[in-house]
């Protein structure tokens, strides 16, 4: 029988144990300040100023800040990293194949409304890590009706999921290293250090007794030996 994982059970967020340096990532910050951010794409989704730059992207160019990469080019090295050695060797000890990573900009009183994004848990085999570089006490990063205290150098898995929320409530702007990968045996070994592997099985939906009945009356129209397992579990 085919065991359920209940949603209570699912891992929302993950503090990793390692911790990046501050000064580090403030440094090539301030190498990117002055380029070409982009407001964000999803306009309904947030009050006020939101910005990015992508420090890879499927054409390799930094104004393209889409999280999705819709077309089959590889996902590469924007111009920006030439100048910020810091990002890069971050990027680099991740081994990974990453699908967007982009700095995001939270401006002073901008506010990002509670919604959801399409499979990005880990449970559906990609993932989204935070890292801040500026941040500040006032910021309310709220997922699952949970807040989360994410502070500068730390590295955050979030299961996005989940319903989450963002305002900046603070006197400065707040800025994230935003890295979007695939898992893979390197990101389970890293993931289940520090929760258990169980936590990460999507969730199989529950079926009444009705729909139950008539897949397995389907199934056994099929006569297909190989699916005798299939109904088999479906009747216990």
């Amino acid at each position: 029988m085919v065991k359920r994982i209940i949603m209570e059970e699912l891992v929302r967020s993950i503090k990793f144990l390692f911790v990046f340096d501050k000064e580090l990532l403030k440094n090539d910050l301030q190498k990117v300040m002055d380029k070409n951010w982009i407001a964000h794409y999803n306009t309904n989704d947030y009050n006020g100023k939101w910005t990015s730059i992508a420090l890879m992207s499927a054409n390799g160019k930094s104004d393209n800040i889409y999280a999705l990469n819709k077309s089959s080019e590889e996902v590469i090295y924007t111009e920006i990293l030439d100048s910020c050695n810091y990002f890069k060797e971050i990027l680099d000890g991740f081994l990974f194949e990453k699908t967007a990573v982009r700095l995001l900009l939270l401006a002073i009183g901008a506010e990002i409304k509670p919604h959801s994004d399409h499979c990005l848990g880990y449970e559906d085999g990609s993932f989204r890590l935070h890292i801040p570089i500026i941040t500040n006490s006032d910021v309310e990063f709220i997922l699952d009706d949970t807040r989360l205290i994410m502070n500068e150098g730390e590295c955050w898995y979030i299961d996005a999921n989940f319903i989450h929320s963002v305002a900046n409530r603070g006197t400065i702007d707040r800025i994230h290293l935003v890295i979007d990968g695939v898992r893979n045996e390197w990101t389970d070994d890293l993931f289940f250090k520090q929760a258990n592997q169980k936590q990460f099985i999507k969730p199989i939906p529950e079926i009444s007794e009705q729909q139950k009945k008539l897949m397995i009356e389907e199934l056994e129209r099929m006569n297909n030996p190989a699916l005798r397992e299939i109904i088999d579990n479906l009747k216990k």
